[in-house]
Parts: C-alpha cells; sequence; structure tokens
C-alpha cells in the first residue's frame, strides 16, 4: 500500500507544469541602532501579499519573474521601498528610520488573516518544516469567542475533524482528537506550550492535564500525522499553544474580569513590555465556580511568567515558567436511566475530588549564524503532581460513606531538551530548506494507588502512605532521537519535503502490588504483595515524504505519507481499578498517515482546504467487554483503517457582493468531516469489521463572523453524528461505562467590543438548552455518562493601559 502511494506521488509530480519563481529574503533593523525588528512587516503591493519578519529581524518572500516595489515598516518607523527585479534569488536589507510627521494609512492584508480566525502556517516558519503537510493555525484575536472558560467547541471551531469530549464546564483541561483517536486530555497529540513539552510524560503518559489562559495565547498551531518525523511519533500530530510575546512599549498591562453562569468567575491580568535589550511578559489567572451539577465546585489558579534577553543582533535568550493549581470536585457519572430522565443536574457522588499541581519550565537560546543559518535549543523541565481521590466502583453501586475512599497519586519528575537548526541553500536556482534536530528527554513517574480517609472532603492523603493498599510503582523512560527534514523545490511550483526521525525509547516499570481478595460482602479475605520490573528497550526509524504543487500564488496541492508510532503507557501497566483489567502483553502501536489536498483561495471571496486522508492504526490498543461479565479488558484488540474526508470553506460575503471594506467584514465558513473507522483484523470475533470507538460518522461546524471596526460577532452551529463507546459497539449496558452516543446539535454566540483602551465580551453556550453527552467515562471522572454543559452565559470588562 505504501509502495503504491509513493508511486502515485512521483507519478503526480510529472503531470504538472510550472513558471519561475524566486526566494527573496532579508532584514529589517533600526536605521540607527542596528537592532532587528520582530514583527515587521515587509509588503509587495502589486501582488497585495506580506509576511513578518522573526525574532532576528528576519523574513523571506517567494515571488514570480518581475520587477516589483518592497515595502518594510514597524510600528512608530516610517515605510522604506525598494524596487527589485526578481530574475534570481536575492538578499535585500531594509533600515528603518523613525516618523518625522504624520503618516498616511496604509492597508495591509496578510494571506496569512484574510480569514477569520483560522491560517496556515508558512513553508518554512519557528525552525520548522510544514510544507505539503496538513496543518492549522488558529489566530486567536480575530474571532470572538469564550476565551474565559477556555470553550474548545467555539476555538477550535474552523478545524475540520475535531471530536471534542466536553467533560467540564470550565475549561479546566483539553480533550480533543482527530480521525478517530481517543480525546482523553489530548493524549494522541504531542502537546506543546511555546514549542516544548506540556504533557505529563512525553512517552509514557502523554496526558495533558495543563492548559493555559486562552486570553494569553496568541495562536494554536495544529500538525496533522505527517508531524511524526519533527516533533514526535504520535498519531494524531502536534498541537502547539504559542503565548503572547511582549509587547513593543515599555510597559503594557491588561486586566479583564469576568462573571458567568453557575457562579463562575474569573479574573485575568498579564503585564509586559521591552526595555532595551530585556523584554517580559507575564500573567496571572483566577477562576472559580460553583458548577452546573451538584458536587461540581471548582478553583484554579493559572499563571506564567517569560523574560527575554537579545544579548546581540545574533544571540537571543530566555527563560519561562508556567504554574497552575486547581482543586475540583467531581460529581460523578450518570446511568442511562439517570439521563434519559432528566436528572442531569444530580450527583451520584459526593466524595470525589480531583486535583492539580503543575510546574513547567522551560529555557531557550537562538543565534543566527547568518541570514540563511538560525540555531535552536529549547531546555525544558516539569515538577508536577496529580491526585485522584473518590469512589471508583461502577456508578450503579451506591456510595457507602462509611468506606474508605480510593487515592490515585502521580508524580512526574521530567526532564529533556531539543535542538534544531534550519538552514536555507540553493540547489542551482531553486529554493531549498534543511531543519535537522536532535531530542534527549528522561521521564519519573511515581505512582500510587490506596485507601484514603473516609469523609467527604478533599483531604488527598493516604491511609498508610508508605505502603498503600493497592499499588507503589515507579515508571522511569528515557528518549533519544534524531531528526531531519528536507524541503526542495524542484520546480518554481513544485516541491519535496522528505525526512526521517530515528528514535530510542526505553520504559522501566518497578514496584510492588498487591493482590487483594473479598467477600461477597465486600470484606478483605486476603492481601498479597507482589514485586514487578519490567523494562523494554526498542530502536526504529520512521519515514516520511511530500509533495506540494501550486497551481498559482493563492492555491496549492498538497500530499504526503508519514510513519507513527505510539508507546505503551503506564496506565498500560498497571492499574487497579475495579471497573477493568489489563493485559499483562500488551504491545506499542504503529502505523502511518497519508494526505491529499488542495488549499487556497479559489477566489477573492471564497478560502478552502480539502483534503482526504488514510490513517492504518495497527495493534490499537483499547477496551472491551470480557464475555458474560460487566468489567472491560485493556488490550491490543486490533488493527483499525481510518478514511475520510475533511474540508474547510469560507466565503467572504462582503466581497462576493462586490464590497471590500477595511473596516467591516461579514463570513460564512463551514467545517465538515467524513470519517469511516474499522477493525479490519482482530482476533476477537466481537470487535473484527466493527466501527471504531468514539468516530462520529459525520461532523460539520458552521457559522457567521462579523467585524465592524471594534466590533467582533460570532455565531456557531455544531453537529456531531452518533458514536460507539467500545470496540464491540455495544448499544446499552446498564454500568453506563460503554454504549451509544446519540447524535447531537449545539449553537453559540459570542460578541467583542473594543473601544479606546477598554474590552467588552459576552455570549452564550448552547443557545437552545440542548441535552447531550460526548463521553462515558470508565474510570474519572465518572465511572458512567458525563453530561455536557447546558445554557450557559458569561459577560466580561478588559482594560488595557500602556506607556506609549
Amino acid at each position: 500500500m505504501k509502495k503504491c502511494l509513493i508511486t502515485i506521488l512521483i507519478l503526480f509530480q510529472t503531470l504538472l507544469s510550472y513558471s519561475e519563481h524566486y526566494l527573496i529574503t532579508g532584514k529589517v533593523a533600526n536605521e540607527l541602532t542596528s537592532e532587528p525588528f520582530e514583527g515587521a512587516t515587509v509588503f509587495v503591493r502589486s501582488l497585495n501579499i506580506n509576511t513578518e519578519t522573526d525574532s532576528q529581524g528576519n523574513y523571506s518572500l517567494k515571488l514570480p519573474e518581475g520587477t516589483y516595489v518592497l515595502e518594510a515598516f514597524s510600528l512608530g518607523m516610517a515605510i522604506a521601498s525598494k524596487s527589485v527585479t526578481a530574475n534570481q534569488n536575492m538578499v535585500v536589507n531594509f533600515y528603518l528610520s523613525e516618523l518625522a510627521g504624520n503618516l498616511q494609512e496604509v492597508e495591509v492584508r496578510d494571506s496569512r488573516q484574510s480569514l477569520a480566525g483560522i491560517s496556515r502556517l508558512q513553508a518554512v516558519e519557528n525552525f520548522g518544516i510544514y510544507e505539503a503537510k496538513k496543518n492549522e493555525l488558529i489566530i486567536l484575536n480575530d474571532f470572538a469567542a469564550n476565551k474565559v472558560n477556555n470553550n474548545a467547541r467555539q476555538i477550535f471551531a474552523k478545524v475540520p475533524g475535531l471530536n471534542i469530549w466536553e467533560s467540564d464546564f470550565a475549561g479546566l483541561q483539553l480533550d480533543i482528537a482527530a480521525r478517530g483517536l481517543g480525546p482523553g486530555r489530548t493524549a494522541n497529540f504531542n502537546t506543546r506550550q511555546n514549542g516544548y513539552d506540556m504533557s505529563a510524560d512525553a512517552l509514557g503518559y502523554p496526558e495533558s492535564y495543563y492548559l493555559p489562559a486562552m486570553q494569553a495565547v496568541e495562536r494554536i498551531e495544529i500538525v496533522r500525522g505527517a508531524a511524526s518525523l519533527q516533533y514526535g511519533t504520535q498519531f494524531g500530530g502536534m498541537l502547539n499553544f504559542r503565548l503572547k510575546e511582549a509587547p513593543n512599549v515599555p510597559f503594557e498591562m491588561n486586566v479583564e474580569q469576568a462573571i458567568g453562569s453557575f457562579g463562575m468567575v474569573s479574573s485575568f491580568a498579564s503585564v509586559g513590555g521591552k526595555l532595551n535589550k530585556l523584554d517580559y511578559y507575564g500573567y496571572y489567572q483566577y477562576r472559580e465556580g460553583d458548577g452546573w451539577r451538584e458536587n461540581s465546585e471548582f478553583e484554579a489558579h493559572t499563571a506564567f511568567a517569560k523574560l527575554g534577553w537579545q544579548a546581540n543582533d545574533r544571540l537571543k535568550f530566555g527563560i519561562e515558567h508556567s504554574f497552575l493549581s486547581y482543586k475540583a470536585q467531581q460529581p460523578g457519572g450518570l446511568t442511562d436511566e439517570h439521563f434519559n430522565n432528566g436528572n442531569l443536574e444530580e450527583s451520584l457522588r459526593s466524595r470525589n475530588w480531583f486535583r492539580v499541581s503543575w510546574n513547567l519550565l522551560a529555557a531557550t537560546l537562538e543565534y543566527r549564524f547568518n541570514e540563511r543559518t538560525q540555531f535552536n535549543l529549547k531546555t525544558f523541565g516539569l515538577f508536577s503532581q496529580r491526585d485522584a481521590l473518590g469512589n471508583l466502583e461502577q456508578i450503579g453501586v451506591p456510595d457507602n460513606p462509611n468506606e474508605s475512599r480510593t487515592l490515585i497519586s502521580d508524580k512526574f519528575n521530567n526532564q529533556g531538551s531539543e535542538m534544531r537548526l534550519v538552514h536555507r541553500y540553493a540547489v542551482g536556482n531553486k529554493n531549498s530548506a534543511i531543519v535537522v534536530g536532535a531530542r534527549y528527554y528522561n521521564g519519573l513517574t511515581d505512582r500510587k494507588q490506596g485507601d484514603a480517609i473516609t469523609n467527604d472532603g478533599s483531604d488527598f492523603e493516604f491511609l498508610t502512605p508508605e505502603d498503600p493498599e493497592e499499588f507503589d510503582y515507579e515508571f522511569p523512560s528515557q528518549n533519544y532521537a534524531f531528526f531531519a527534514e528536507n524541503l526542495i523545490d524542484l520546480t518554481s511550483r513544485l516541491s519535496l519535503t522528505s525526512g526521517f526521525r530515528l528514535e530510542h525509547i526505553r520504559t522501566d516499570a518497578e514496584g510492588t502490588w498487591n493482590l487483594n481478595r473479598y467477600d461477597f460482602a465486600g470484606n478483605l479475605i486476603s492481601s498479597t504483595e507482589n514485586e514487578d520490573a519490567s523494562s523494554e528497550v526498542r530502536t526504529f526509524p520512521l519515514f516520511g515524504v511530500g509533495l506540494s504543487y501550486y497551481i498559482n500564488d493563492n492555491l496549492s496541492f498538497y500530499s504526503n505519507i508519514s510513519q507513527n508510532f505510539r508507546s505503551i503507557t503506564f496506565s498500560d501497566l498497571r492499574v487497579v481499578n475495579p471497573n477493568f483489567q489489563l493485559d499483562s502483553l500488551i504491545t506499542d502501536e504503529r502505523g502511518y498517515n497519508v494526505d491529499l489536498g488542495i488549499r487556497g483561495r479559489l477566489a477573492t471571496w471564497l478560502n478552502v482546504d480539502i483534503s482526504a486522508f488514510l490513517m492504518r492504526y495497527n495493534d490499537r490498543i483499547g477496551l472491551y467487554e470480557l464475555p458474560g461479565s460487566t468489567t472491560l479488558f485493556r488490550t491490543n484488540i486490533g488493527d483499525s483503517r481510518h478514511i475520510g474526508l475533511e474540508t474547510f470553506s469560507e466565503v467572504d460575503i462582503w466581497r462576493l457582493a462586490g464590497k471590500n471594506s477595511r473596516k467591516s467584514g461579514l463570513g460564512l465558513f463551514l467545517n465538515m468531516s467524513i470519517t469511516e473507522a474499522y477493525y479490519i483484523n482482530s482476533d476477537i470475533t466481537s470487535i473484527r469489521n466493527r466501527r471504531v470507538e468514539y468516530v462520529p460518522e459525520v461532523m460539520l461546524r458552521t457559522g457567521l463572523n462579523y467585524r465592524y471596526k471594534g466590533l467582533k460577532a460570532t455565531y456557531q452551529f455544531s453537529y456531531l453524528g452518533q458514536q460507539f463507546s467500545d470496540a464491540t459497539n455495544s448499544t446499552f449496558n446498564p454500568n453506563a461505562l460503554t454504549g451509544i452516543i446519540p447524535s447531537y446539535q449545539v449553537m453559540d454566540a459570542s460578541v467583542e467590543y473594543n473601544f479606546n483602551q477598554f474590552k467588552c465580551t459576552a455570549g452564550v453556550n448552547n443557545i437552545l438548552d440542548e441535552k447531550y453527552f460526548t463521553r462515558r467515562a470508565e474510570s474519572y471522572p465518572g465511572p458512567g455518562i458525563i453530561p455536557a454543559t447546558p445554557r450557559s452565559f458569561y459577560f466580561s470588562l478588559g482594560f488595557k493601559l500602556d506607556s506609549k
């Protein structure tokens, strides 16, 4: 199959014609101080295209043969212009002077921001190659949404194919996945913040308990399965939250106060600025609420601080610290009977709690050797803990207040470094770029499970901390990786991207677990302590190749195939849960992703990204119900094949009507995916040829984005088709752990208004008060059905103060 696809790609290359394009690179700097301008704009007026400079003041443009006027400008500086004749690759530098008087207003329309909140990554950007890859870039400041509660349904509305679990009202954590992968804590993406890992353990426990405040996020970068070569082996790809940079003033402060339904209160404050060679940015967010169900109160603190020092025009250092602390009471799951009777606010658990304490540190270094070669080093460390406390029994079993609760406590101590070097070069008169890098990662997770205090408070303490009743394990892991990816222009319109990744992974497990036996009344009869130690080492390569063909400057075809790998997690090695058992012979998962699509501007008023994908997922780990039992068994349940169509389109209604206003706009977007995912090979009869769990065959999101001067408004409609919650496609079970997840539709609306230094936002989520759920949990925060949030409102008022 893979050989056939590669052959198709090569044949596709030979069918294409082309015309010459040339690479224009250069630097934008201060005329007096020679300091580079980050975020300066270089504009080609006749083509209505532009780009921004990076942190070193560098830019690059690809232009067809001809003569053009290039203009460069930055905040508070006069425009500089140069006439160039593009008949070869060339370097064009700009040196800007301060404004001496009033400047006539100039409109710049960046193709990146021509859509409301969605765009795509450039071919080479931020020490990565993204040409020929399926990717999305969410620009959060471009649209109105409920960023106070991190509403993923609105924030990711224009990314096709995303299934979103809506497990908590406050958006304390993110649960998203694509192409039929499990959404739980976004574990099937390689999740990053500012380019470095932020998950609990990138190898053994890639779940993300930490989520930055969306009010502090500048953009979100998503690269699908082809990200496996540069960022790690996950099937879902890479998800990166890029936080706001320091504003280009000595001091700026933003404050925002929000209130909402169910007792929600949110306070946000940020400060930032640049002082000579030093830049800084930081924020603090506090949120609390009662929740909309009984026993669902929460309190959360999130903070971030960053310092950067531009040592000279080549070298920059930075340090960052992210902090999260939250505690939430968990109301537990519901049975189908409770949900169908409309008792959604009811809670069958009053003693369940969850706590997270997150510390993520990073040090960065960027060095520019010359205009074409840059080096980047990121070193990071995670020192964090999560604790789950409560009753893990099936939700139909009453919670006895006189029995001790179960406490699962994880401590994460991880360190890693990742270095990258990007070099732009020419072969003949054709442009090329190569990214090479290496990664070192060392992780240690300490996991304990045992009995905890009997009461209903948030006392996260073991009864016997030195000898917990269930198990006490350490899970060390190590990872060394080397990767390289190369982009070469075969012609002025056709480019080839190819690369490989060499992985060395070691995962260990060492500890003790107790075999406990109980009588029918639940009394402990005997307990036998068992020692366990295991180690697994594997070294393997991954390969990928992609082609990109530009029909014109605004529209391109892209295609790629990349191998993927997912290591067994610590949860696959040892857990004590009365609802499921583990297979001791469980193994890693392997497969590949294929993309073929077209994206860009079909007309001045129509943008599209339409792609087909194939994902092969071998030795998939999953759950199925043991015959004659209500216990779930976790093992390699079979190979799955995922085929689908992901489409996004947006119509600029203003332009379609013949209007072209800089101050206003109206856009209609449609995001739809159709996915068929089946188990095509399984030794388990009840699973073979069944649909993969948590894969709606149809997902549709559509809406309107309106802007007028300082006003932004968004309306959105979402529909997800029916899903199964387990691999056997069971339709009903009285324990509610498995069964159908019915189709549902939800409407949301948000508005934002900026006037002078003030900002006002308001909105309503789930306008029609739809009763629905997105998941059935086998453990926390269930077990059972987790109902989604009913209709809710929010309102916020913000103020900006700066030293301009």
